[in-house]
């Protein structure tokens, strides 16, 4: 049955109580159709409540058992406004304590989401751009990311150096609270932040004032910085730091070496169990031309031929069903950074662009702190006006189904009344045309009973008058009726081919794994599964030319030494963790992110891989 859709809420999910059932097939007969869809839409339909955790808000959902997961991806990206969906997906612990991304075209209640109520999604970046200043586009975009690498940064899932950590918070304050005001930023109205990895705090025998001073000199350097642009900055940054956009999987090599596997923007990394900032092989996306696994068995297939395929282990089959679904994500994304831009994508940066020059404008004529508090609200008012519209909006389509309802029955019951009203006119008829035959027979009827025969025949005929504009008024009555219901189907229609413009479209997401899916770990075949993944020769490796912000913006690079030269004098290296002792090192060398993915990759695919076995 096809169930009436809310406008700006789909029929699968509802933000209410009220239950629609989604479309699930046609009728021929148009009567048919139209008593069936008012029934269907009245019919109660199992719902499960899903909550889904943003990077800052929590949102909460209604779905049906059958709703997929893209049908609630995309309720989650038209709730917040964000059309650069291809970076995102949604999160969740499974039934085994893992976190595992949720297959978009399967059902969610098919998939092995913990049971619990409501249902538990975060809604997180899945893919990581190249370079976040030339592909993030929209606002919303930049501030997910912004919160996801900073809250990855101050848990110390990304290692990020003393001299880094402050320059960071400096720009992370910048985006809070806007332009430093001496007379309102007064000592101590840092406190309750979260700034800075409680390891660079331990490290440091710095009070919480001193921390704050030394965050708040760099916070004064970036007077006149959109709130934006801080988070570019911020960006930009921390892009450059070694486990940035990095997902690691435990694996081994033939000789049963463990290893971490690094899958990220640019390829493919091989690092030692005891150090994740610095791969030792490289593998560019560009070099790979298949990816397969059999059981925990996993094999890459390099470009070049006559190299042997880069074979490793997982712990789990599990483990090489999620290898397989990032690195065809990933390397989809870094096929079409390499292609022109899709018209939408044309769009978003033109529209993207034009917000820009309209906020340099109101720059000019506002103070930034102004201008942003009232950007913060007015994103603040838009989000409960959409929350508010949605919900007016579906009480009104209620209102429209009872009223709807209520036409069919009236409807109907007319209908009985005029086909009663037919059937007691057809009858009354033939007693007329009886007693006019009668009247006809009746030459030698008494005068008395003739002048009685003719008042019965009139009596009855006026009655058959009045029976036919009774059917006449009900015909009309029932014509009109019809035809309401027939405008009121014609405006559902429409409200419906609105929606379905508005969820996002199959060609915004990337490819994945989904095969399989439903199955549990223990009831995967054991055969292979395999995806050939599009290549051109032509491609340069991108970190051929890249370079670190430090090592391209001087005045950067000045203010990362003058912060590790003042952190210096406090710093207490009984405190020093095994990153710290790496990085150093690192530095000692010379090396940097790009320069180690240069080093790494550098030779032919047979010696890496040949590498690879030895390690």
């Amino acid at each position: 049955m096809c169930g009436t859709r809310v406008k700006g809420s789909p029929s699968y999910i509802q933000k209410t109580n009220q239950i629609y059932r989604p479309c699930k097939e046609k009728r021929n007969s148009h009567h048919a159709e139209d008593t069936a869809i008012f029934s269907a839409m009245v019919a109660g339909a199992k719902m499960m409540n899903v909550r889904v955790t943003t990077m800052d808000a929590e949102l909460e959902f209604a779905i049906q058992q059958t709703t997929t997961g893209k049908q609630l991806f995309d309720q989650v990206v038209k709730t917040i406004g964000l059309r650069e969906v291809w970076f995102f997906g949604l999160q969740y612990t499974d039934t085994k304590g893992d976190l595992t991304w949720i297959k978009l075209y399967k059902k969610v209640m098919n998939q092995e989401v913990k049971k619990e109520t409501p249902l538990q999604f975060k809604f997180r970046a899945k893919f990581y751009p190249e370079d976040v200043a030339e592909e993030l586009i929209q606002d919303i975009t930049l501030r997910l990311f912004y919160l996801q690498v900073k809250n990855a940064i101050l848990t110390d899932e990304i290692y990020c150096p003393p001299e880094t950590s402050v320059l960071l918070a400096s720009y992370a304050v910048q985006a809070r609270h806007g332009d430093f005001q001496k007379g309102t930023h007064t000592a101590g109205f840092l406190a309750n932040d979260r700034l800075l990895p409680q390891r660079v705090v331990d490290q440091h025998k710095m009070s919480k004032e001193e921390w704050e001073s030394s965050i708040t000199n760099w916070w004064q350097e970036h007077r006149g910085m959109l709130r934006e642009d801080a988070m570019m900055e911020y960006l930009k940054i921390a892009q450059d730091l070694e486990m940035y956009g990095v997902n690691y999987f435990e694996i081994r090599n033939k000789k049963g070496t463990e290893l971490w596997l690094g899958v990220d923007a640019l390829g493919l990394n091989i690092y030692e169990k005891d150090d994740k900032l610095t791969p030792k092989i490289g593998f560019p996306w560009s070099e790979i031309r298949n990816i397969s696994f059999n059981d925990k068995k996993f094999i890459i297939k390099p470009i070049d031929k006559k190299a042997p395929d880069f074979v490793f282990f997982a712990t789990r089959v599990k483990i090489n069903k999620r290898i397989l679904a990032l690195c065809m994500g990933n390397h989809e994304l870094y096929m079409r950074r390499r292609k022109p831009d899709t018209i939408d994508v044309q769009q978003m940066k033109a529209q993207a662009r034009e917000e820009k020059i309209a906020k340099q404008q109101q720059r000019e004529k506002l103070q930034l702190e102004i201008a942003a508090r009232e950007r913060a609200e007015k994103k603040q008012q838009e989000y409960e006006e959409r929350l508010r519209n949605m919900a007016e909006e579906m009480d009104r389509r209620q209102a429209e189904l009872n009223e709807a309802q209520e036409m069919i029955r009236r409807l109907e019951e007319q209908l009985k009344q005029l086909q009663a009203a037919k059937e007691e006119l057809e009858d009354r008829q033939k007693e007329l045309t009886a007693m006019m035959e009668k009247l006809e027979l009746s030459h030698e009827m008494e005068a008395a009973e003739r002048v009685k025969l003719e008042q019965e025949i009139r009596a009855k005929q006026e009655e058959v008058q009045r029976i036919q504009s009774e059917v006449e008024a009900k015909d009309a009555e029932a014509r009109r009726l019809q035809e309401e219901f027939e405008a009121a189907k014609l405006r559902q229609e429409e409200a419906d081919r609105v929606f379905q413009a508005s969820t996002t479209p199959h060609h915004h997401h990337v490819e994945e794994n989904e095969e399989g899916e439903e199955e549990g770990e223990d009831e995967i075949p054991h055969g292979d599964v395999t995806k050939d993944l599009a290549t051109d020769e032509s491609i340069i490796d991108p970190v051929e030319e890249r370079r670190t912000l430090a090592e391209r913006n001087e005045r950067l690079n000045d203010q990362l030494k003058a912060l590790k030269q003042d952190l210096a004098q406090s710093r207490d290296e009984t405190k020093e963790t095994v990153m710290d002792k790496i990085h150093r090192e690192n530095v000692r060398q010379g090396r940097d992110k790009y320069k180690t993915l240069r080093e790494i990759r550098k030779g032919n695919t047979k010696r890496r891989v040949d590498q690879f076995e030895n390690m």
